[in-house]
């Protein structure tokens, strides 16, 4: 148990006042038993260990669904001064621009769901998933150069999907900033044959069914209904992405000690932003942001062929379009109110999903009217949700909610209580066709080694960092 002081202000949030070297408390959305279970290891330290770095305003925030993580706890977010604050790598995370797609069709399940099995094996065999995995679609070094500044939007040109699918992905597909130079061969070698992969952990492609629609007109909006196929992806830079943190973290720590910053935990290694070793980061973590929006929109149109193979008729027939896509593990400047004053801060979201509401203007502009989608993942044998952004967010969180279920039970722990073949059994007997790597990597994304996707989100909903609108239930997964 942490010995840290926690003080409940309300029945959904948590703080750790200000002691020793912390310059904001740490704040943590959460009811009695998910503050129980984070309280069982040291996510709440970390959120503490955060709160003492330079120019963090308002507080150290966690989400319900957090976990201990490396540096910063998943589900962490930070925001940060751009005079005198910081950016930080372990505020990122290993797989930046981790983050979820959203596809939904035209097609109802109950007319279609003997094609199900069918769907879910074409998926694996178009998507390569698992630790290493490569794909068919390669890119030389001045491709990869146009995947680093452009993301999404270039490979779109070069006909891995439709023009329409740039105006439902977070930033238009694409992050300012990034300097292909600063990119090292490794990371590139790491990269070049990894567009439209899946990679492994708790990634996933999975067929979907909408079981619940809280918010019908939020839905119709959305193009969601009760009873509708979609797709959900999630999945982020794979080998590059964590190549970069890798660099970096190395770098930072270096970084810190010349800036005089005094860490309590060496994996909180930052440097302040506008230094030199700041902005570099900041250009080659944008570099794999874009290539991590460019492997999801590559996948997207892996998908749509999967489905033509399948269903017999073009995807644009079917409907297949992105409701949206949203990344998880970023850092990226915005604008939020602090003390009563708008200012310009680096929000680190790391196992945190943006949550604009209605009427902000970077939420695309057929959802300006409604707000932002908000994609969470479950996992096997559990619920995924869509939500929608919340004014809440924006007072209480710098526009932030959950990412996930967040994991009870390490990868190892998982393995050890859980046999990966009786697993799948016990899944396909739910009706979910499953596809995996191997039993020993489906056993780490058992639905017991993660907190109650339902309870996580009912905490964002009651405290107003995202609102419900459906509920969608596993019919098939294609994991790493």
């Amino acid at each position: 148990m942490s010995d840290l002081e926690l003080v409940q202000i309300n029945p959904l949030l948590w703080e750790i006042p200000r002691t020793g070297d912390m310059r904001v408390p740490g704040r943590i959305f959460a009811d009695r038993a998910l503050i129980g279970q984070a309280s069982e290891e040291h996510a709440l330290q970390q959120v503490a260990n955060v709160a003492c770095l330079p120019g963090i305003v308002m507080a150290s925030l966690a989400m319900p669904d957090i976990h201990w993580g490396y540096g910063f706890a998943i589900g962490g977010v930070a925001a940060f001064r751009l005079e005198d604050g910081v950016i930080s790598p372990g505020g990122v995370g290993y797989d930046i621009a981790c983050g979820v797609r959203l596809l939904r069709s035209n097609l109802i399940f109950e007319e279609v769901k003997e094609s199900v099995p069918g769907l879910v094996h074409e998926l694996s065999r178009m998507i390569p998933a698992g630790v290493g995995r490569r794909g068919q679609i390669r890119f030389g070094q001045k491709e990869m150069d146009a995947v680093f500044t452009r993301g999404a939007p270039w490979v779109i040109e070069q006909g891995y999907g439709w023009p329409e699918d740039v105006d439902v992905i977070e930033d238009g597909g694409f992050l300012p900033g990034g300097d292909p130079s600063l990119v090292s061969h490794r990371a590139r070698e790491r990269g070049f044959a990894q567009p439209g992969t899946l990679g492994a952990g708790n990634h996933f492609a999975e067929v979907q069914l909408v079981e619940e629609v809280f918010d019908p007109q939020v839905a119709a909006a959305y193009g969601v209904f009760k009873g509708q196929l979609c797709v959900m992806l999630h999945s982020g830079s794979r080998g590059l992405g964590h190549q970069v943190c890798t660099e970096y973290v190395k770098l930072m720590g270096a970084a810190a000690v010349r800036a005089g910053i005094s860490l309590p935990d060496r994996q909180l290694a930052c440097a302040p932003i506008d230094s030199p070793e700041g902005r570099e980061y900041y250009a080659a973590m944008a570099c794999a942001v874009n290539f991590a929006r460019m492997n999801r929109q590559v996948m997207t149109h892996l998908i749509r062929q999967s489905f033509e193979y399948i269903f017999k008729l073009p995807a644009e027939r079917l409907g297949l379009a992105t409701v949206y896509d949203v990344s998880h593990n970023v850092a990226k400047f915005e604008e939020h109110e602090v003390g009563g004053e708008t200012i310009r801060v680096c929000v680190h979201r790391k196992g945190a999903t943006r949550s604009f509401p209605a009427g902000h203007e970077d939420v695309p502009a057929h959802y300006r009217d409604v707000g932002q989608p908000v994609i969470i993942p479950g996992d096997m044998g559990t619920a995924s949700y869509l939500l929608k952004g919340a004014e809440g967010a924006m007072r209480e969180s710098f526009g932030s909610t959950c990412h996930g279920a967040g994991r009870v039970m390490g990868r190892r722990a998982a393995r050890r209580a859980i046999q990966g073949h009786e697993l799948k059994k016990r899944l396909e007997a739910q009706g979910i066709t499953v596809r995996a790597g191997s039993n020993r990597e489906l056993a780490e994304e058992a639905p017991e080694a993660y907190k109650d996707i339902d309870q996580v989100v009912s905490v964002c909903h009651r405290a107003g960092l995202s609102s419900k609108v459906a509920r969608l239930r596993p019919l098939g997964v294609v994991k790493g």
